[in-house]
């Protein structure tokens, strides 16, 4: 309606992508910023406060005998967790298409709790919202019909979001697949109290998991493999974050990986927010897509033909990134 002929004001395509864009940083950083702790301010309800520490209360010490098992227990999650990282990069199975949609399935319709769901926005807020009960709800709820999944194959960031993004705002898109890099690329090759851990599988599981919430299919993924290295207080709180944040807890964060450093929590964060804000590009380009292909505009003919010019990755000198061939950042906080 807003692109539309008639349309009072009428938007260019180019303003349409850029709102967008920018709505879905917002939401993004909303998951970063709630899976980090960060409380809204004092004078808002729920905002952090300072409070002495109560004359009762005595801290258990890290020796006392609770303490030590949960020490324990969360070395030995780590150590299970590497030997399965190891097993799956040695892996040489192949599985049929019918298999690899099978475990798609099963990931995507698990049943995942969150916490509880928190009420209404303040009043201070609710002039500012127009429908209130407005939510994300579950891609695939248990027992009922889904809608259509997206495959990545028909429609991708790589192949065809960037090419839109860079026709319609030029230094958009390499600004946007410049931090989508960046993140999915991150690593220091460190795990808990490991050095020189390849990390890839972790993350590549962490990323197809939150587009796995979002109704988006690698084809070629096996999704076996996120239940294999995600354990379930781990996607509890990727749930959460990417679909719930204001129901972030820090019970839900001290839940995983217990024995990671906070840096470690916070990279998966960075990675969350990341591939929420390509699921959300992903479906609004493919429909701005579709669109053109349908109206057929002759400024634009390779979209309707779909023929996306393949764009060529910057040579990189970044430090902690597994690919040479990216640029640093140049800003993830750009927008």
């Amino acid at each position: 309606e807003l692109v539309c002929a008639g349309a009072e004001p009428r938007w260019s395509l180019a303003e349409l992508i850029h709102a967008v864009i920018l709505m879905a940083h917002t939401h993004s950083l909303c998951s970063f910023v709630w899976g980090c702790g960060l409380n809204p301010e004092p004078d808002h309800i729920g905002g952090y406060t300072f409070h002495p520490p109560s004359p009762g209360h005595i801290p258990r010490s890290p020796g006392h005998e609770d303490g030590r098992q949960e020490l324990v227990d969360g070395a030995v999650e780590v150590e299970v967790l590497m030997k399965r990282m190891v097993e799956l990069q040695q892996q040489e199975e192949e599985y049929t298409q019918e298999e690899m949609v099978t475990r798609f399935e099963r990931e995507r319709s698990e049943s995942i709790p969150t916490a509880v769901v928190r009420g209404a926005p303040p009043e201070l807020m609710l002039y500012l919202v127009e429908e209130p009960e407005f939510r994300y709800e579950d891609f695939a709820p248990r027992g009922e019909q889904s809608p259509p999944i997206m495959r990545a194959q028909d429609y991708s960031w790589e192949d065809h979001g960037f090419s839109l993004v860079q026709r319609l705002l030029p230094d958009m898109g390499q600004f946007l697949d410049e931090e989508f890099q960046v993140v999915s690329n991150l690593t220091y090759h460190r795990m808990a109290m490991h050095e020189g851990v390849d990390t890839y599988t972790l993350r590549k599981a962490l990323w197809n998991y939150i587009h796995c919430l979002y109704g988006i299919r690698y084809d070629d993924y096996d999704y076996g493999s996120v239940n294999v290295l995600l354990e379930r207080a781990l996607k509890v709180f990727v749930k959460t974050m990417a679909c719930h944040p204001e129901q972030t807890t820090a019970h839900i964060y001290h839940a995983f990986w217990r024995h990671f450093r906070h840096s470690e929590k916070v990279h998966a964060n960075l990675i969350v927010m990341e591939a929420r804000l390509q699921a959300a590009l992903l479906y609004t380009l493919r429909a701005i897509t579709l669109i053109l292909g349908a109206r057929a505009l002759p400024f634009l003919p390779v979209l309707a033909a779909r023929d996306f010019s393949p764009r060529v990755p910057p040579a990189s000198s970044h430090p902690h990134l597994d690919s040479p061939r990216e640029r640093p950042r140049l800003s993830l906080w750009r927008w």
